[in-house]
Parts: C-alpha cells; structure tokens; sequence
C-alpha cells in the first residue's frame, strides 16, 4: 500500500515537472544581421523615442557612469541587486540581432531573444498590455537612433536558486497577467487611454502598488502606495496622504512641471518620471492619464483653488505666533522660511510645508531626503533650486525640523522614530552612495 502511494506520488511529481519544463521552456528566435533592422520612417521612430521616453526605458537602462541604454543600472530588490541589460542595437552585447518579433516577445512575455526568462525587475508585465504598434515604434527608435555599445554585463547577485530563469516561468505563471490591454466599456475613451498608458507604458503600479513576499504586485491592493528607494510612493487612491484633495488638473501640472500648487514637487525616483519621461507624450495623452489618475484618487470636478478645505488647511498651517521657542520651529524660520513661510509662493510652486504631500505621509522618509538633499536643477521645479542641508544641519536639528513640521504645521500624529531614521537616511540613502 505504502509502496502505491510513494510511486502514485513520484508519478504526480515527475508528471508535474514535465509539463512545468514544457510551459517553461521557449525556443529561441533567430538572430539577425545589422544590415537587417530596417528602414523605418521618421514619424515611427519620432513616436517610438516619446514612448521610450515615457516608459523610462533610458532611466533603468543607463548606468551612473555609463552610455544611453548601455545597461548595468544597479536595482536593489528585496531578494539582491539586479543589473539592467544593454538595450542598445550593438550586435554582440546589446540587442542588435533581436528582430521586431523577438523585441515584441520580450516586451509582451518577458523572455528573451534565446528563449530566457527575464526577472520581473524589467516591468513586462505592464508592457504586455502595449499594442504591438507602439512596441514596434520603440524597437524602431532603438534601431535607428541609440547609438550602438558593446559592454561587459555586470553579474546580477542573486542567491541560488533565485537566479535560476527558468523559475521565473513559475513567477509569472502565478502573477503575471499577460496580454494586451482591455478598455473599461463603462468609461469614457479619455479614461481607457489614460489607463492604457498608466498600466501599461508608464507602469505607475510598479512604485506605487505594494509588493508581496515574491516580489509581484499585491493586484488587490492596486496604487495603495509602497516604498521604492527609500522614498515613499504615495497611494494614488482616496488613500493619498495630502490634505488637499487631488484633481485632473493637478495631476496635469505635476506630469508637465514637476509641481503643483498644492501636493509638492517631484523628486527622488518621481523626478525621472518627470522631467525625463511622460512629460515628452502629447497633450492628450498627458490629459488622458490625468483623468485616469483622478478617478482613481478619487477626485471631483469641484477646483480645490476655491474650496473651504484648503482655506481651511492654509488657515490652519499659519506658523504659530509663538513658534520660536521651539528648536523646530526657531531652524525652520532661519533655514526654510524665507521660500516657505509666505503661502503666496504657492502660486509660484514653492508649497506650504503644511499641506505638503511629504509632511502628511505615514513616513517621514521624502521630507528627510529632501532636506538633506535638497532638489537639483533636473528635479522639481523648472528654474528653482532648493539646496540640501546635510552639511549645514545635524541630525538633532533636522529631525526637529521635521517634527516642527508634522506637529504644527500639518497637524498630524508624531513619526515614530523619526531620529533614528534621520540618522539612518543619512547614512544609507541614495544619496550616500
């Protein structure tokens, strides 16, 4: 009896295994020649760079110190780092002998021209829902106007047998809903191409959705907010932190400039987003995924220019008269009120820290980088600088800064440990490496 069971089993598991080795398993596609990538017209490969663009692809692509799309970026996972692949058309380390069906196969399934699987750091499984147009314009792009270079792939550092490909076959077989994009008949076709382009190309989801034990987007949970680089993504649903609610408009303004007059400004991981990405699509599509956001915030059609809330919120975050007795309050008006303390400087993008996005999030880690850190020319706002005070303030001072900031300014509860993560973001921030 025992004997039936064992072999009833292992017939079970050798069964499982080989049809797991025949799902996982792709053949490869042939390669091709340089003189092989085609003629493409100027129209194509204009709409392939906006795409590219907006899909951050030269950002993750791009080393520090290393050539466009010439890969080797470092991203830190929660498993080990991953290094960003060559996506330029050189012909030995890059992807010049991929056809426009094997680009299509690595964007839409995530394996590679040799039938690999690829982690799921590279987002494919927001790119299967792009149409094979737009995938086809940024091959076309890539083909015809990314300068060729041959480098030396940096090792990804990975523990066994997490860096085994063929497991990812199982990864995605349990989180990645693969295929094209479908449109919402219930509404309007402003708001499907704005999901289209938020789900798929830009894969805003991939910072701002939180991630489970293995790595895949809680679907659940849909733009709840997560971390990404030691910077808080906020939730882009009525979740949102800020005092001040959302609208298209908003988010208009903050995907063209960097800032809005009411939520802060982009920096971090978002400035790229920014200043290097979406900003580039045309004016409908930046329209299209503002709509798409708003609804999803949650948004109504009333202006919050004119709304008692951020009367209300700007009344509120007046600095108290007697503010300069605390050690918070006394750094904040020798070192930030001169941009800050006037809420007539909203309207030209420098925030009342008050209703400030980073002030109202459950973690205190965007407003610590940014006082530290400041925002450079290719962040924020067009034409305004904000210099970092990591060697001008200490961590006692910065931290009582910040709860001058979360106590009386925006009125919200005390961050735990906030000293300790003044201290540690010091040291262990982006910035610090």
């Amino acid at each position: 009896m025992l004997k039936n069971l064992f072999l009833g089993a292992l017939a079970i598991g050798v069964t499982g295994a080989v049809g797991f080795g025949v799902y996982a398993y792709k053949s490869p596609i042939a390669a091709i020649t340089s003189d092989q990538h085609g003629d493409f017209e100027p129209e194509l490969v204009e709409k392939g760079r906006v795409l590219a663009s907006a899909g951050y692809c030269a950002t993750c692509h791009t080393a520090s110190d290393g050539e466009p799309y010439a890969g080797n970026y470092a991203m830190q996972t929660g498993f080990g780092t991953l290094y960003s692949t060559n996506l330029t058309p050189a012909m030995e380390t890059g992807i010049g002998s991929y056809s426009a069906e094997a680009f299509r196969r690595a964007m839409h399934e995530g394996v590679d021209r040799e039938g690999r699987h690829l982690f799921p750091a590279f987002p494919y499984d927001h790119f299967t829902k792009m149409t094979d147009e737009d995938v086809d314009a940024i091959y076309a792009y890539i083909m015809t106007e990314v300068a060729p270079i041959e480098t030396v792939q940096t090792p990804n550092e990975l523990p066994f047998p997490l860096d085994q490909r063929f497991l990812q076959a199982g990864w995605k077989l349990l989180f990645a809903d693969l295929g094209r994009f479908e449109p919402d008949s219930d509404h309007s076709e402003a708001w499907n191409r704005g999901a289209y382009l938020a789900e798929g190309l830009t894969h805003c989801g991939a910072c701002h959705t939180p991630r489970n034990a293995l790595g895949a987007e809680k679907t659940s949970e849909q733009y709840a907010g997560a971390q990404i680089d030691r910077w808080s993504a906020p939730a882009l649903t009525a979740a949102n932190a800020s005092s001040v609610p959302w609208t298209a408009s908003d988010f208009k303004s903050y995907l063209v400039k960097g800032t809005t007059n009411y939520h802060g400004v982009a920096a971090g991981p978002m400035g790229p987003v920014v200043h290097e990405g979406v900003r580039d699509l045309p004016e409908d599509d930046i329209d299209a995924l503002a709509i798409y956001l708003a609804d999803k915030v949650g948004a109504t059609e009333d202006d919050p220019a004119q709304s008692e809330i951020v009367l209300a919120s700007l009344r509120k975050n007046q600095p108290d008269p007697q503010y300069r007795r605390d050690l918070g309050a006394r750094l904040y008006a020798t070192a930030c009120a001169s941009c800050h303390y006037n809420t007539a400087l909203i309207s030209q993008g420098r925030p009342d820290l008050g209703i400030n996005s980073a002030t109202n999030l459950d973690t205190p880690n965007n407003l610590i980088h940014v006082i530290l850190d400041g925002m450079n020319a290719p962040e924020g706002i067009s034409g305004v600088v904000m210099p970092g005070f990591r060697d001008a303030l200490s961590d006692t001072e910065i931290t009582a800064i910040a709860a001058y900031l979360r106590d009386k300014r925006a009125g919200q509860p005390a961050w735990p440990n906030l000293a300790e993560t003044v201290a540690d973001l010091r040291v262990n921030g982006p910035a610090a490496h």
